[in-house]
């Protein structure tokens, strides 16, 4: 019988919003794993614990769920005026397939701190008490993140005082900056890929619906949720076990990948599946979130639920929210009109697991809408770190 030693690389476990994920120093990964391929995908996979038929990750790191199957690689940065590299993977979890084709909001706060705790950042730009900024290049979609870092005595501070919805306990804040957010890579175009603040999205036996589609922080297709028989205040258990909904709802997305230019056709939506996101949104009512929490109408603009990698999300993701906060504050967008419309530069929304508030400057240039930036606070903090052990044939 053969057998396969397993090697051991060092690694870190942290948690970042409402995520929480591997993150890896380029330098540390075995050789043939410091550049994109099949290599380091396999070993990702490996790590988390994917492909897994019984769904719980029971032999690797991930947590079964889209918040908890990630992996980051951070480096140095070479680019002028940024400090770190911060390269993102969503694992799938029944599937062999890793998702570079986006970021991650809530990992990007754990990316500033882990910048700080790895010593990626130049020592002279550590203050030993106070604020850090990290400037971070996200690698995945080509554009700038600030990260306003707490520093205690020269280290990150990670124990606070901020509470996050979506996360147990308080930590420190981190405010994160998403520069410019808007998609204008290889992929996308402009903030409105459609040309359109609103279209209408014909869904293959499904049926015709009024989108948003929105590329900012991530592609984002926005529904309303009266048109899809949801009132926009639901949880999980309302909506990840009724699999003919989900079924809907990936279609939905795949139609407006395509209608947004981010694939040629419906079966390559099986190779991006953490981008486009797709969300509904409400006017404000009253819900209990799911930890119990009672969200009254008047605490929030509006109610947003989104899908991470098919099922609806326990919170919501960090770029999902620099997309809400772009759409909110364009008059006409359906995110806009559920807050009730006119002009913001901030909105509260309610999630299945509380309120974010989130803001971002926008303007009007020679007729197209673009966006300066998006912020937010979230907090992290590292929950394990050492090695990380797999077989050495795994990959």
């Amino acid at each position: 019988m053969s057998c396969s030693a397993q090697i051991r690389i060092p690694a870190t476990y942290m948690r970042g919003g409402s995520s929480k994920g591997m993150f890896f120093q380029l330098q540390d990964l075995p050789e043939r794993c410091r550049q994109p391929g099949e290599a380091r995908d396999r070993l990702f996979l490996r790590v988390i614990g994917s492909p897994d038929p019984y769904a719980t990750h029971i032999d690797g790191m991930g947590g079964a769920t889209s918040s908890t199957s990630k992996c980051v690689i951070l480096s140095r940065s070479t680019r002028p005026d940024h400090d770190v590299d911060y390269l993102y993977g969503q694992v799938a979890i029944d599937k062999a397939f890793v998702d570079w084709s986006g970021n991650c909001g809530n990992l990007s706060a754990a990316a500033g701190a882990f910048a700080l705790h790895a010593g990626l950042v130049d020592p002279a730009r550590v203050p030993a008490d106070g604020i850090c900024v990290v400037r971070i290049w996200q690698a995945n979609i080509g554009k700038s993140i600030v990260a306003h870092v707490p520093v205690s005595q020269g280290r990150v501070q990670e124990t606070g005082d901020f509470e996050l919805d979506g996360v147990t306990f308080p930590a420190a804040e981190i405010v994160l900056e998403f520069i410019d957010p808007s998609d204008d890579g290889e992929d996308g175009g402009a903030l409105f890929p459609t040309g359109n603040l609103v279209d209408e999205l014909e869904v293959p036996d499904v049926g015709r619906f009024k989108a948003t589609m929105i590329a900012a922080g991530i592609p984002t297709v926005f529904v309303n949720a009266e048109d899809i028989g949801y009132r926009g205040t639901e949880l999980r258990e309302h909506i990840n076990g009724d699999h003919a909904q989900l079924a809907r709802l990936e279609k939905m997305r795949v139609a407006g990948a395509l209608r947004m230019g981010l694939i040629r056709t419906a079966e390559e939506a099986a190779t991006r599946q953490h981008t486009p996101k797709i969300a509904f949104v409400s006017g404000p009512k009253d819900y209990v979130a799911a930890g119990g929490k009672a969200i009254r109408a008047g605490e929030v603009d509006l109610l947003v639920r989104a899908l991470s990698m098919g099922k609806l999300h326990h919170a919501m993701m960090g770029t999902c929210a620099v997309a809400i906060g772009a759409a909110a504050a364009i008059p006409g967008t359906l995110v806009n009109i559920a807050a009730g419309g006119g002009a913001r530069s901030t909105v509260r929304f309610g999630h299945p697991s509380g309120t974010l508030r989130v803001g971002a400057d926008v303007a009007r240039v020679d007729g197209q809408w673009q966006v300066g930036k998006a912020s937010m606070s979230r907090s992290a903090r590292i929950l394990m770190e050492g090695w990380v052990r797999v077989p050495a044939d795994s990959f």
